[in-house]
């Protein structure tokens, strides 16, 4: 079993448990994707496999698995709200490199200068975060443009034990998502009109960036092209610009 396995098992997991949880449309071409990487007796296989699901509240909730050997691990996995809900995302991006180790998890706020919203959503996550910090120290700098998309409790650690991996950040997943499925189930539908325009410009706004400065396209690109890679950033991952769209010309 692959490092990053149970923690996506878990989430199904626990997603099928408190949700009503449906299929989410992958698109042909991306719900597995493999390629031989290296030479000789360095020869790898890299297989990134894809998932997809909504709930009533979620617009969309999906998995990036990539499986490359030792060396190479990573799970992407986000929850987007509904555009009518003011819920933060949920991200979790669980990298294995053969550098070491780079998690990122977090609630990332829609509006990250809002004192009210931060009461509301990262308060009652601090005492998880403050704990998890006492094995998972701060993972040192990040981009200064990044800031404003998260949370004061957001989790940026660069471990350098595998165990660690398996144990602490694992418990750290575990918590942020329980968390946030009680966030989902106290959600009450947004009904004023500004305040949905508002919600709709911010999550444009996060996915923009994240498309744009998806950190994985690199890696992609080497792996599988770059034409499958921009298709997959746009037409998968971060998809919501496309699906408003599709839904326009309907």
């Amino acid at each position: 079993m692959t490092l990053y396995q149970p923690f996506l098992d878990y989430a199904i997991a626990l997603l099928q448990e408190r949700l009503d949880l449906q299929p989410y449309p992958i698109p042909a071409g991306f719900e597995s994707k493999s390629a031989i990487v290296g030479k000789g007796k360095h020869q790898d296989e890299v297989l990134t496999t894809s998932y997809g699901y909504q709930a009533p509240k979620l617009r969309q909730i999906r998995a990036a698995h990539v499986q490359g050997g030792g060396a190479l691990q990573v799970l992407n996995f986000v929850i987007f709200p509904q555009l009518n809900y003011d819920l933060p995302f949920f991200g979790a991006d669980l990298v294995t490199l053969p550098g070491g180790h780079l998690i990122a998890l977090d609630m990332q706020p829609l509006f990250r200068d809002d004192s009210d919203y931060q009461t509301k959503y990262t308060q009652p996550i601090l005492p998880i975060f403050e704990a998890a910090q006492q094995h998972l120290p701060w993972g040192g700098d990040f981009p200064e443009e990044a800031r404003p998309f998260f949370s004061p409790a957001f989790l940026w650690t660069r471990p350098q034990q595998t165990e660690t991996v398996a144990t602490h950040v694992f418990e750290a997943f575990k918590a942020y998502l329980q968390a946030y499925l009680t966030f989902v189930d106290q959600a009450e539908p947004i009904t004023e009109a500004s305040a949905l325009q508002e919600t709709e410009q911010a999550q444009l706004r996060y996915l923009r960036y994240r498309a744009e400065k998806d950190p994985a396209r690199g890696m992609f690109t080497r792996f599988y092209g770059a034409e499958w890679t921009e298709e997959y950033i746009h037409g998968f991952l971060f998809d919501l610009e496309r699906t408003q769209v599709a839904i326009a010309r309907e």
